[in-house]
């Protein structure tokens, strides 16, 4: 055999064999991503990791440290009566202290402010008529309702600010209303961006995947375009939309072709090779994993994109092929890896 002749498939499975077994649990703690992705995401988003991640440890000394690490990661939000219950939970009480009553009444005003300073706004884009006169541009609208009906531009702002607000109480399904009303009057590009990504987290948050696809791809396009002379920008909210896609690419099938040809995309892979590299292993897995159901044969050559050799990718396949259980074979002939039945998915286990 040749020097640069590549590893039998049979050789990588023996080797693959003989490493020493480890328990699920092993394996799961060891590959936790959770830290690495917690950087990437808003605190409403690592809220139900962080549930998750409880639902799955038995330990109570653990469960402990992950309820102190919510009411940590949302003492800070209009979340006033979950916040006074876990701080009754940490500290094994029955009773309230009173800073969380006066966050709860605070909360209240605030609610009653802006529900009074946007009435007006929300009641005119609720009603048909005026809806039927609204056109795609934004400055004509914004004219047609000062003209027409009295609205001001500060009413417009006041739908985003109520946007946050409702966000922020956990409301997520009111906050994307808000949010997306605001966007179809405002000019101001920046609040209209940062409305875009408030908009995502709440279709996530509330598991609508559809609308969480079409706010995945304004998003996109607003880094493409509002970010084009900014490339550390781009890096940076790039980074942002590949960990904030995972939760739709993990979640909802139709999504995973269409997420996966944004992944692979060169700007996207680029992305995750110089930010993330973490995303890259994992994510090759499940697309493996996923494409085989529709694909029966896949490219040797799909482990070059995790910068691996040859050699080190075969026996990566490999591995993958092992742990995954699907019924596979490697075609070094064709250079591609022959998938005989479709195996259980990686995602729904």
């Amino acid at each position: 055999m040749a020097d640069n002749a590549p590893t039998s498939a049979s050789t990588l499975l023996k080797d693959a064999a003989a490493q020493s077994a480890a328990t699920a649990d092993e394996v799961a703690k060891k590959h936790d991503l959770l830290p690495k992705l917690i950087p990437y995401l808003d605190r409403q988003l690592i809220f139900p990791l962080l549930e998750f991640a409880s639902n799955q440890e038995e330990d109570e000394e653990a469960i402990d440290q992950i309820t102190k690490s919510k009411y940590e990661l949302l003492k800070h939000t209009n979340m006033a009566d979950y916040i006074a219950s876990l701080w009754q939970e940490i500290n094994d009480s029955d009773t309230v202290p009173e800073e969380f009553v006066t966050k709860r009444e605070e909360v209240v005003q605030k609610l009653q402010h802006y529900v009074d300073a946007s009435s007006k706004i929300t009641e005119l884009l609720q009603d048909d008529a005026v809806v039927g006169n609204l056109r795609s541009d934004k400055a004509a609208n914004l004219k047609f309702l000062e003209e027409q009906h009295g609205a001001t531009i500060e009413m417009v702002n006041t739908l985003y600010d109520f946007g946050r607000f409702q966000y922020s109480c956990g409301s997520y399904g009111n906050a994307a209303e808000l949010l997306y009303q605001f966007r179809v009057l405002s000019t101001d590009n920046d609040k209209v961006a940062a409305a875009t990504w408030g908009k995502l987290a709440c279709e996530i948050l509330t598991t609508n995947w559809e609308g969480a696809m079409e706010e995945i791809t304004k998003v996109k396009d607003s880094i493409d375009t509002r970010l084009f002379n900014n490339p550390l920008g781009q890096l940076q909210h790039r980074s942002w939309l590949i960990h904030w896609s995972l939760f739709p690419f993990f979640n909802h099938e139709p999504a995973r072709d269409v997420l996966t040809d944004m992944f692979f995309h060169p700007a996207y892979i680029n992305t995750i090779q110089t930010a993330c590299p973490w995303i890259l292993r994992y994510l090759t897995a499940a697309v493996i994993t996923n494409r085989s159901r529709a694909h029966r044969t896949l490219p040797l050559t799909l482990s070059t994109r995790l910068g691996l050799s040859q050699n080190e990718g075969e026996k990566w396949i490999v591995n993958l092929i092992r742990d995954t259980r699907v019924d596979a074979k490697i075609d070094y002939q064709e250079g591609t890896v022959l998938m005989n039945h479709p195996p259980h998915s990686a995602v729904a286990k």
